[in-house]
């Protein structure tokens, strides 16, 4: 056979430390981006190269492999390697340098999250940056669950979640005073998918739910599309305003009420032992039952009131997870309610889903187990009550108005005195993302109100382009 350029042309260095595996791909990889290897031409066979580049056929088989995975070699049973045909870039009119400005709802802030680039701010972020998190912690769970025996690794989950990783949410839930076994608790691709099944399996098209006024906005599209009714009640400081649920309980009567205890998103405000007494009579005297969503409670310093340790989890459904607090990208999340219910959620997760991710679960399990997760929020705690009073003063000085004033937690709900969302579409210019009160509104009504995030207004150039938006 001829040679080919691949095959005697390589400059191969056992002495550069660079992997032989990775230099064979890269210069293979290279030479066919250049043209110098044409589509359609056979490499050497495994023998032929390792023997003219003094390497052994188990380095060829592994780069032959990764250049096939990575689209340059064709692998031809009985035949042998060629180079494949790679498509040209199509050519596209160069985009605008900024897009112009947009319709803001729900899904315009969610687009532009999931666009930002490295270097992008995000004021109107509702996760902590990323340098704040403990990736250490993370890639050592990994690690150590690369050395577990794989057997366990690569089947299916249990539909109602990694029994150790419940066990361990156990012992967690009783630190708040909550007693939910095992077999109470089921595990979901975060408080998304759980508040999903829990409106698939509790309400009926033409059902009301009730939610916090303002609150977490992917919950308002989430239930509409199931065809149910989204109602607001006013969050005061201290939590609901009970007299307008009352009201609207009576006149709508609702199957569910979704409330955020501890931090609530966006205020940052918790729920007073007064409210919570209150809110569990209501429930009780129309019926509903409540979902209380705990996301955000981990970066509460303790002592805050759950509603399910109150009501022992006979009306209330508890919700939490580890997004916010341990990496976004585990999405880990659970349910802890009777076990009748717990039961007929896991079914219906087992029936959508099959199962989570076993493997993010059990590495969510070893953060817990091993303590690492406590110091983690320690010092995340420590590091926003450290932020927190400097944004607090730089937003002050901007004219924006705490409304309440937050004691702890990520975020601060500000009163601008405008529309917030003009002071958004300014911002976007900038690659600011800001997240506009109108958001937050089940409604999406206009609002002088918006969410910041204060992990993420620690720096000076943020702040400069936060008060050009609010010059306008």
């Amino acid at each position: 056979m001829t040679n080919t350029p691949a095959a005697s042309g390589l400059n191969l260095s056992r002495e550069s430390g660079e992997p032989l595996a990775d230099q064979i791909v890269r210069g293979v990889a290279g030479r066919i981006e250049e043209r110098l290897l044409r589509p359609g031409a056979r490499m050497p066979s495994i023998r032929q190269f390792a023997q003219a580049h003094g390497v052994s056929p188990f380095t060829v088989v592994a780069s032959y492999d990764r250049l096939v995975a990575q689209g340059y070699l064709d692998s031809r049973r009985g035949a042998g390697f060629f180079v494949r045909e790679r498509p040209q870039p199509a050519r596209h009119a160069a985009a605008p340098a900024r897009e112009p400005a947009a319709t803001l709802d729900i899904a315009w802030l969610v687009r532009n999250l999931f666009r930002q680039a490295p270097l992008q701010l995000s004021p109107g972020a509702g996760v902590l940056p990323a340098d704040w998190l403990d990736g250490a912690a993370v890639a050592k769970a990994l690690a150590g669950l690369s050395r577990q025996n794989s057997a366990g690794l690569l089947g299916y989950g249990a539909p109602q979640g990694f029994l150790p990783l419940r066990q361990q949410l156990q012992h967690k839930l009783l630190e708040v005073e909550i007693e939910a076994p095992p077999e109470h608790i089921v595990t979901t691709l975060g408080v998304t998918q759980a508040l999903d099944l829990v409106a698939r399996e509790f309400c009926r098209p033409g059902d009301t739910v009730l939610v916090d006024d303002p609150a977490w906005f992917l919950m308002f599209g989430s239930f509409a599309a199931l065809g149910l009714t989204v109602v607001g009640v006013w969050r005061l400081a201290d939590g609901p305003d009970l007299e307008q649920l009352a009201e609207l309980a009576a006149r709508h009567r609702p199957s569910l009420f979704i409330v955020n205890s501890v931090l609530h998103n966006p205020t940052s405000s918790s729920l007073s032992a007064a409210k919570a007494y209150g809110l569990l009579r209501l429930a009780e005297q129309f019926d509903f039952t409540v979902v209380e969503d705990d996301i955000y409670a981990d970066l509460h310093p303790g002592g805050a009131t759950r509603l399910a340790a109150l009501d022992g989890l006979k009306r209330v459904i508890y919700l939490g997870g580890f997004s916010k607090s341990m990496a976004p990208n585990l999405r880990v999340g659970f349910i802890a309610t009777s076990h009748e219910r717990a039961q007929r959620l896991a079914d219906r997760k087992m029936l959508s889903t099959l199962s989570t991710s076993d493997l993010g679960e059990r590495v969510v399990y070893k953060i817990l187990s091993e303590g690492l997760y406590r110091k983690h929020l320690d010092r995340v705690r420590a590091r926003l009550d450290a932020a927190r009073p400097k944004a607090l003063r730089q937003l002050e000085s901007l004219g924006l108005r705490p409304d309440p004033a937050p004691g702890s937690g990520m975020f601060v709900w500000v009163d601008a005195g405008r529309d917030t969302n003009a002071i958004a579409a300014r911002a976007m210019r900038d690659e600011l993302l800001l997240a506009p009160g109108s958001l937050f509104s089940p409604q999406q009504l206009a609002s002088t109100h918006m969410r910041l995030n204060v992990a993420a207004l620690q720096d000076a150039g943020t702040i400069r382009l936060l008060a050009r938006a609010l010059a306008v």
